[in-house]
Order: C-alpha cells, then structure tokens, then sequence
C-alpha cells in the first residue's frame, strides 16, 4: 500500500467517524427538548444541567479524537 493509498484511507475514515458522531449527537439533540421538559418539573437545575452535559460532551469527543489521532 503506498503512502498515498494509506492518506485517502486515513481520511476516508475520519470522515466516516466525524459524520458518525454528528449523526449520533444530532439525534440526542433532536430529542433534548423532550428530555428536558421530561426533568423539568422534578428540577429546573438538572433540566439545565443535561442540557450543558451534552454540549461538553458533543465537544469532548472531538477534542479526544484529536488528542488519540496526535499519537499515531
């Protein structure tokens, strides 16, 4: 396999993995505000804290798909 073969192939599946991961995230986003209204008259802070949850975590994955692809 030359080096050329291998970039394509290395870019190919990052790209599958970012998509993978928009299409996850994108759903539980979709369903947030059911998610939410669902905790909210138990408590309005949790309700809040979710909803800050999934943000960090939709920017967390990336920032650690970073950090494992600086190693190879």
């Amino acid at each position: 396999m030359t080096a050329s073969q291998q970039n394509n192939n290395e870019t190919r599946n990052s790209a599958i993995a970012a998509a993978l991961i928009l299409v996850v995230f994108g759903a539980l986003f979709y369903f947030m505000p059911i998610i939410m209204l669902a905790v909210g008259p138990y408590s309005h802070v949790l309700a809040a804290l979710i909803a800050i949850v999934f943000v960090m975590a939709f920017f967390a994955v990336f920032w650690l798909r970073a950090k494992a692809q600086k190693k190879r």
